[in-house]
């Protein structure tokens, strides 16, 4: 028998953390008892929750690794939303632990008591109070495996004080049913073989890279997609290194805050080829006026992007990783077309007129 507390560290051990971003308080006193007992992952202490937040978010982003945050509850939890809207925005996965007042004075307006299951869940991915300390294995394996799949984002785990401290069983599953979880999603060939032969009948076509490249680690399937059609790449702020910027076909990034060149490119174009992007108001300025003469091949993990801002003309809902070398494979390769080398010079001679003095 353990407790609670103990169990979470258990969880965080299991599942290979080895760093925990965390501020303490009355709510989560008992959790930092049980992290002082053991050596296996660091705990670092900010000046603040936001900082902390923000810190995960960036272990996370760098490392590929779910980042691991925890505060103790009403404001040390509150301090933390600006950091899970910027987490879940971009798509960073993180699990957020959150003290709270013990399950009998939930709803009566207990010391520093906040929703924040509540507060939390329109821009979580996933948020759950604890509320038996027999679910609390359970619940913790859901957050780790709901951060990471799919789209990643952030999952918030609000522990009551009294769940903390209970005694139970130490079991920590090794996997779990994520009920109405997203299922892999399966493209037809149909499909793929339809996105080959728009690309390979194209004489403009340019890449635009977002993003969901690097949440995918998909950057040698995008680089051999590049070599093998020789295509100008543009990308997405999120999607900047995706692609080295000392590569020859990368033009630069796309949108409000990108290059004159890029954004030539892609109005120039007559196939844009969009993977691991949402296509939002930063890249595409005024829908209405956005590329109207080329075709959108839209290829994303997260199907709820794909026509929400831009008509895709062929929709590829998949993992960039295990969708893009299918359709590499059917590509046809060829000289560069009279209208992409013409694009090409044209974007080189934008790059060159438009760089700044050193």
């Amino acid at each position: 028998m353990i407790s609670g507390a103990e169990l979470v560290v258990k969880a965080l051990i299991k599942e290979k953390v080895d760093v925990c971003f965390a501020y303490p308080g009355g709510q989560a006193i008992d959790l930092f008892d049980a992290f002082y007992q053991r050596e296996e992952f660091r705990v670092i202490l900010p000046r603040h929750e936001q900082g902390l937040i923000h810190a995960a978010d960036g272990y996370a982003r760098s490392t590929g690794k779910v980042g691991v945050c925890m505060v103790t509850s009403g404001p040390g939890a509150t301090n933390l939303i600006t950091g899970i809207a910027t987490a879940g925005y971009d798509s960073s996965p993180l699990v957020c632990i959150t003290g709270q007042v013990s399950t009998q004075l939930i709803g009566k307006d207990a010391f520093q008591e906040v929703d924040m299951v509540g507060i939390s869940r329109p821009i979580a991915k996933y948020a759950v109070t604890v509320t038996k300390r027999e679910e609390l294995g359970t619940i913790l394996k859901k957050a780790f495996v709901i951060a990471q799949s799919g789209k990643p984002g952030v999952v918030v785990v609000d522990i009551p004080k009294n769940i903390q401290q209970a005694l139970g069983s130490d079991i920590y599953p090794e996997t779990v049913t994520i009920r109405g979880g997203q299922k892999s999603q399966t493209i037809s060939i149909k499909n793929i073989k339809e996105a080959a032969k728009i690309l390979n009948h194209a004489e403009k076509t340019v890449l635009l890279i977002g993003g969901g490249v690097h949440r995918g680690s998909a950057h040698q399937e995008v680089m051999a997609f590049v070599e093998k059609t020789g295509i100008p790449v543009v990308s997405t702020i999120m999607g900047k290194g995706a692609l080295s910027s000392n590569h020859p076909n990368y033009i630069g990034n796309v949108g409000i805050h990108g290059s004159y060149a890029a954004n030539q490119a892609l109005m120039n174009s007559d196939v844009i080829f969009a993977v691991g992007t949402r296509l939002n108001d930063r890249v595409t300025g005024n829908v209405a006026t956005f590329c109207p003469s080329a075709k959108m091949i839209h290829l994303d993990i997260d199907p709820a992007v794909i026509n929400k801002n831009i008509e895709a003309h062929l929709k590829l809902v998949g993992d960039v990783k295990e969708v893009l070398p299918k359709i590499t494979a059917l590509i046809s390769r060829k000289e560069q077309s009279e209208g992409c080398l013409k694009l090409k010079k044209r974007t080189l001679f934008f790059r060159f007129i438009w760089k700044r003095p050193d």
